[in-house]
């Protein structure tokens, strides 16, 4: 989808700080973070969110998921991180294409609510 920054970073369209990246994924930082860590995992494929699912996609859905704690051990987070994912308007979703928010305070402080 050409609108959608998230499409355009996995494109290469736009630059991005890629921690991860495989042919279905990618995990980057968010550039407007909450919190001392905050990375975004993202599918490649464009999907607005969990409402967007369908049966074909669970695998996708179980890749992005085994992804997380890979991610957070190789972001050293032996304490601990928090993940969310934003559906809609009231939830808060700002940009519409399905990702997983990966956050930590690493080694001190509380998390920002949500």
């Amino acid at each position: 989808m050409s609108d959608c920054i998230f499409c355009r970073l996995a494109a290469k369209e736009v630059p991005a700080d890629i921690l991860y990246e495989d042919e279905e994924c990618m995990a980057f930082r968010d550039i407007f973070p909450k919190a001392k860590v905050h990375y975004l995992i993202i599918p490649k494929v464009h999907l607005a969110n969990l409402d967007a699912l369908e049966p074909q996609h669970s695998a996708l859905l179980g890749r992005l998921m085994l992804l997380v704690p890979k991610i957070a051990k190789s972001l050293g987070l032996s304490d601990g991180y928090r993940t969310l994912i934003n559906t809609g308007p009231g939830s808060g979703q700002e940009v519409y294409h399905l990702h997983i928010h990966l956050l930590s305070n690493k080694g001190g402080g509380k998390l920002p609510g949500f």
